[in-house]
C-alpha cells in the first residue's frame, strides 16, 4: 500500500514544528502576562455536546467518530441522516476550543473561581474543503473569560491581539462589530425573527459581493428591497448609527457597548489598526454582543483570509444546564499566522533550538571520550549529540550538514591525550584545537 495521509491534514517537519512551536510559545506568554490559565479537553466530545451551537453549516462540517461494535444492527430509519448519525455515531472531533470550554466550566463550576480566564491550545478538526490557508486539522489558540459581563474583558482581548501580533512582526487590522447591532438591524428593517438569516448572508458579503448577498436574502425570505437599507446602514458612524436605532434598544445598547469599549482603549497606544467593520458578522450561533475578526493589513504583500476571531457569548453554558454566565473569548488561526510568517519570512533564527555541535568519533574509546564530553557542553546549556555509528569521517560530516549543524568537534587518540579537541565551524570551514572549556565559552 503507498503511503498517504487524510485530505487537509499536514505532517511537519522539525524545522516546522520549530516554527509552529516559536508561534504557540509566543501567544502562550502573552495568554499568561494577561493572567490566563491552561486547561485542556479531550479531541473527542459527545455528538450532542457539538451539534446546535455552529449552526446548519457548521453542523455539517462536523467529523464524525463511529460507534464501537456493530452499531448498525439498532439502525432504525436509514432514510433519515441526522437520525442515523446519532445511531451510529455518538461522539464526533472537536469543531472549536469554545464549545468544549462552556463544557468543561459547567462540569467544573464548583471548583473554578470566577471570573474564570483560561487558554487553550489544541488541534480542531472541520470536514472543509482544503484549500491554501484552510484545512481539516488545525491548531486554535483560544483566551476566554467566563463569569464577568465586564467590557474590559474585551479591550484586554484586544490588547492580546494587539502585542501578540506585535511580537510576531507584522501589522494586523483588528475588526470590531456587535451582534446586537445586527439584531437592531434586523428590528429596524422589520424581521427581528431573521436576524440570523440576515447574519449569515452578510457574513459572506467579502466571498460573493453585494450582488450576491442581495440573492442570498431572498432565498432566505428576505425583501430584496430593503438593501439598499442594509448598504446605506454598513456605511455608518457610531454617532449616525445611534440616529439609526431610535426605535431599536437592542441596537442602542450595541453601540452603547462599543463606544465604551473604544473609551477603554483610547489611551491604549495599540500597534495596529482597531476600526469598526459593521458587515462583520461571525456566522456562529453563539455570539450576543461585541464580535471580532483579524486579517492581515494591506500594508503586508500577502494574501490571507481571518487569522483569529471570537466575541462574547452571553449564555453559552445555559445549554448544558448552567443559566446566567456570560463569557468572551478570541481565537488565533496558528495556522495560517504559520503562513503569514513564511512567506513574510519573518521567523527568527531557530539555532539554538536545534544541535549546535556534532561529535565525531573514530572508536569505540574516542566514541565514549565524545559521549562524557558532549555531556560537559549539555550541563553548560549547550546543545550537543554524539554521532551514535562508527562510520567513516566523512560520512558523519555529511550528516552534519544535512542536519545544518553549524559546529563540529572530532575526536581520535591525540585530541584525547592532549585534551585539544579540533572544533570546526562547518560554514565558514575553519578549524581550531580548543579545549572542552574554551568551545564552552566560544559557544555561549
Amino acid at each position: 500500500m503507498k503511503p498517504s495521509i487524510p485530505s487537509g491534514t499536514r505532517d511537519f517537519s522539525p524545522e516546522q514544528v520549530a516554527k509552529r512551536t516559536y508561534i504557540f510559545d509566543t501567544i502562550r506568554q502573552v495568554f499568561i502576562r494577561y493572567g490566563f490559565q491552561p486547561i485542556e479537553t479531550p479531541a473527542m466530545e459527545k455528538l450532542s455536546t457539538l451539534t446546535g451551537k455552529y449552526g446548519e453549516e457548521g453542523d455539517q462540517l462536523l467529523f464524525k467518530v463511529l460507534n464501537n461494535g456493530d452499531f448498525l444492527k439498532d439502525a432504525k430509519d436509514l432514510d433519515n441522516y441526522k437520525k442515523l448519525a446519532f445511531q451510529i455515531a455518538d461522539r464526533g472531533l472537536r469543531y472549536d476550543l469554545t464549545i468544549p470550554f462552556a463544557r468543561y466550566v459547567v462540569m467544573n463550576h464548583d471548583k473554578i473561581a470566577l471570573p474564570f480566564k483560561r487558554y487553550q491550545i489544541q488541534p480542531v478538526w472541520r470536514g472543509d474543503n482544503p484549500q491554501h490557508g484552510r484545512y481539516r486539522e488545525f491548531y486554535q489558540c483560544d483566551a476566554d473569560v467566563v463569569g464577568s459581563n465586564s467590557l474590559l474583558n474585551e479591550a484586554e482581548l484586544v490588547q492580546i491581539y494587539d502585542e501578540v501580533f506585535s511580537k510576531l512582526g507584522f501589522k494586523v487590522v483588528i475588526k470590531v462589530n456587535n451582534r446586537k447591532i445586527l439584531q437592531g438591524l434586523a428590528e429596524v428593517l422589520g424581521c427581528p425573527d431573521k436576524m440570523m438569516d440576515i447574519t449569515i448572508a452578510i457574513d459572506k458579503l467579502d466571498k460573493i459581493g453585494a450582488e450576491g448577498v442581495k440573492k442570498e436574502l431572498e432565498q432566505r425570505g428576505i425583501n430584496g428591497e430593503l438593501f439598499p437599507t442594509i448598504q446605506q446602514f454598513f456605511a455608518m458612524n457610531l454617532q449616525e448609527l445611534a440616529t439609526f436605532f431610535a426605535n431599536s434598544e437592542t441596537g442602542q445598547k450595541g453601540v452603547a457597548e462599543l463606544q465604551q469599549l473604544f473609551n477603554y482603549l483610547k489611551d491604549s497606544n495599540l500597534k495596529n489598526e482597531l476600526s469598526i467593520d459593521l458587515t462583520l458578522a461571525r456566522g456562529l450561533n453563539y455570539y450576543t454582543g461585541c464580535i471580532f475578526e483579524v486579517k492581515v493589513s494591506d500594508e503586508n504583500p500577502v494574501k490571507m483570509g481571518s487569522i483569529g476571531g471570537g466575541g462574547r457569548y452571553d449564555d453559552l453554558t445555559g445549554v448544558f444546564g448552567l443559566k446566567g454566565i456570560s463569557g468572551v473569548g478570541i481565537s488565533f488561526g496558528a495556522d495560517r499566522i504559520y503562513d503569514v510568517l513564511e512567506e513574510l519570512n519573518l521567523y527568527p533564527d531557530f539555532k539554538n533550538n536545534t544541535t549546535q555541535v556534532l561529535f565525531i568519533s573514530f572508536d569505540e574509546a574516542s566514541q565514549l571520550y565524545a559521549l562524557n564530553t558532549a555531556q560537559q557542553l549539555r550541563q553548560a546549556g549547550i546543545n550537543a549529540e554524539v554521532y551514535p555509528d562508527l562510520a567513516k569521517v566523512k560520512k558523519q560530516f555529511e550528516y552534519a550538514n544535512k542536519r545544518n549543524i553549524p559546529f563540529t568537534v572530532v575526536v581520535g587518540s591525540d585530541e584525547m591525550a592532549t585534551g585539544l579537541l579540533a572544533f570546526k565551524d562547518m560554514t565558514t570551514g575553519q578549524q581550531e584545537k580548543l579545549t572542552v572549556t574554551d568551545i564552552i565559552q566560544k559557544l555561549k
